[in-house]
């Protein structure tokens, strides 16, 4: 049986009657076998995660022979995936901290691949043919869900929009299931958003800048940490960046509270006054940005008009 889950490429959306559209969980994606009443979950490293998730083991007793894909999420009060709440869970295996995690903040299983039922290794067949068959399961319990699949891929990133998740995953009708390939067949498209945020330092890296440190400004001058943008730091933008921030070495962090340890580690702190532009992917519970970007200076923006991120 597979033990590799097949992925996605990053593209646009694909259109036509041989797509279908899933929502794009923000979650860790685990592969799940069944055999005879005991379940196995393993990450896409290979590493085996069983552990760390005691909630889902009744799903070993609801069938005989299976190998399922899906991803494991936490759902916040508005039923939308929290990376956040679900960092905390990830690595642990220590069976009383786990238990203590499951009863207090719970995953759910989006199941939405059958690799395998009783035996018969299901990977060769299309997507259609899998889906039916894992839709014919009825698997819909408190702990693992399907969940829906549609055919219309405007709507479907429309409505990941309006639930604030995190993109759409388009897949072939056709297409085999792939394991540990990266294949077109997967297209995924992850919904992006801009903001203009204030830097108010940097660490080092390999090069000079390593990561710009940002927030957004409060009435009294200080600065909301907002996180750490490593990412789009080309050479010719660091070179504009340390001729913007070189002049306004300060001592002191113009944060409002303590930075994290590792973000605070061999900082490099600046007079709050430089505007960046930077892309990512969502906001986490704390405020923090999640898959930043760095896409360019603002020198027409003032840091006064950074207030939201």
């Amino acid at each position: 049986m597979p033990g590799a889950p097949m992925l996605a490429t990053a593209g646009p959306l694909p259109s036509g009657p041989g797509w279908a559209y899933e929502f794009k969980w923000d979650g860790v994606r685990v592969i799940a076998t069944v055999e005879r009443g005991t379940l196995r979950l393993r990450a896409r490293s290979g590493a085996e995660v069983t552990a760390a998730y005691p909630e889902l083991a009744p799903l070993g007793a609801v069938l005989d022979q299976a190998v399922l894909d899906g991803e494991i999420v936490v759902l916040d009060e508005d039923g939308r995936p929290s990376f956040t709440a679900l960092a905390e869970r990830m690595h642990v295996r220590e069976a009383g901290r786990a238990a203590r995690f499951a009863a207090t903040r719970p995953v759910t299983y989006m199941i939405f691949d059958l690799l395998a039922l009783d035996g018969l290794d299901l990977t060769g067949r299309s997507y259609a043919d899998r889906r039916a068959a894992l839709e014919d399961l009825d698997l819909s319990a408190r702990r693992w869900l399907v969940p829906p699949r549609f055919d219309d891929g405007d709507a479907t990133l429309a409505a990941a929009d309006e639930y604030a998740l995190e993109g759409v995953v388009a897949k072939r009708l056709s297409a085999p299931y792939r394991p540990g390939t990266r294949s077109p067949d997967w297209v995924k498209y992850k919904r992006e958003h801009t903001a203009d945020l204030v830097v108010g330092g940097w660490r080092r890296g390999a090069r000079t800048i390593g990561a710009l440190l940002v927030g957004t400004a409060r009435p009294d001058g200080r600065l909301e940490f907002r996180g750490r943008v490593g990412g789009g730091i080309s050479a010719a933008k660091e070179r504009d960046l340390l001729a913007a921030l070189r002049p306004l070495i300060v001592p002191s962090s113009p944060f409002a509270s303590p930075l994290p340890r590792e973000d605070a580690r061999d900082a490099v702190w600046v007079r709050p006054q430089v505007v960046v532009e930077v892309r990512y992917g969502q906001v986490t519970a704390d405020h923090r940005l999640r898959f930043p970007r760095l896409e360019r200076l603002r020198t027409d923006k003032s840091p006064e008009e950074c207030v939201d991120a």
